[in-house]
């Protein structure tokens, strides 16, 4: 057979886009009605039923376009969405099972209603299984949210997606491609890794994704690359302190006495049980009239009074007079000198 690959073909022009996806309509379902019925049900908590309640007709009209007929059991607590003879796409009822995953994990009905539509996808990634510590958990969820929302709305504006963070999982809806990156964000985040870093990465890809020059070219070498920073595991030593050589004996080293043998030392063993409490509210009290009186005393500290500032007059007044006297007494022995030599 001749290959036609290379051959002139008028309808593939440039203006058409191949990627684009054309909404299904009634005229495309060339094989009519379905053959057998398909169903999908879920289970709501009790608290969403008030809410389930009020927007089921705006999500019953919607499903209806579709020819998607659905049911709200408040009894059992479960939404049921099924095929009837009017439903025309295929993939719809696919589109309506992951309507009702949605509504069970408290996203609001307008938003969710968005899943109906091509090219929308939703995620529910569970979170729990992911950390065993409930405390380590909590904080580590609480970091997808980040102060006031801010990281939340961050990785919303830049993977074009709307999430939503409900108990045990994170309900995530938009493009393919940003659910691929935010399912791997939330994943690294419960793994302990925050999330302000794919932030910054996702910053610098939408900048770099803008130059015409650098669309096609290789990004790794402007993407940061934050190294994991894990002190040494090395089992510390023991430090021995007392280094001198023993004398060696084959005996080992004596027993240390067990609690017992030291109460049965003490005769604690013996006493009777008013015995004992009475001897440990002894000490119990002398332990205290011991701080009592450490605190008598730095009490007393407190009062001694301070040296007067007249004894320390007084003081400089009696070293000044010595001096005085010093000098008088030199000036006296050099006078007598200078007479006796005169005197000669």
């Amino acid at each position: 057979m001749p290959s036609t690959h290379n051959t002139e073909k008028p309808w593939d022009t440039e203006d058409i886009d191949k990627w684009k996806i054309e909404k299904f309509t009634p005229e495309d379902n060339a094989g009519g009605t379905f053959l057998e019925e398909s169903s999908f049900a879920t289970l709501f908590p009790k608290y969403r039923e008030q809410y389930l309640r009020g927007a089921w007709p705006v999500i019953t009209k919607a499903l209806e376009k579709y020819g998607i007929a659905c049911t709200l059991d408040l009894v059992e607590g479960s939404m049921t969405v099924k095929t009837t003879r009017k439903t025309y796409d295929p993939a719809s009822i696919l589109n309506a099972r992951d309507l009702i995953k949605l509504l069970a994990r408290s996203v609001p009905a307008p938003q969710a209603l968005k899943i109906l539509e091509d090219d929308v996808a939703c995620d529910v990634i569970k979170i729990r299984n992911l950390v065993r510590n409930k405390e380590r958990f909590v904080k580590r969820r609480q970091r997808i949210l980040g102060p006031n929302g801010s990281t939340l709305k961050a990785l919303e504006l830049l993977t074009e997606t709307y999430i939503l963070v409900q108990g045990n999982t994170v309900s995530a809806m938009g493009g393919y491609k940003g659910l691929k990156a935010l399912r791997r964000i939330i994943e690294d985040t419960m793994a302990n890794i925050h999330p302000i870093y794919a932030i910054k990465e996702l910053m610098i890809r939408k900048e770099l994704a803008k130059d015409p020059e650098l669309v096609n070219e290789d990004w790794s070498r402007f993407l940061p690359n934050f190294k994991k920073r894990t002190l040494s595991k090395r089992r510390i030593p023991h430090n021995v302190t007392d280094k001198t050589k023993k004398v060696y004996t084959p005996f080992p080293p004596p027993q240390e006495k067990s609690k017992v043998d030291l109460q049965i030392e003490s005769g604690e063993y013996f006493l009777s049980k008013q015995a004992i409490e009475r001897k440990t509210r002894e000490e119990r009290v002398e332990k205290m009239r011991e701080k009592q009186e450490e605190k008598r005393k730095e009490r007393l500290l407190e009062l001694v009074p301070p040296e007067e500032e007249k004894a320390k007059k007084d003081k400089k007044e009696k070293k000044k007079r010595k001096r005085e006297d010093g000098e008088g007494k030199e000036k006296k022995k050099k006078k007598k000198e200078v007479e006796a030599e005169d005197d000669d």
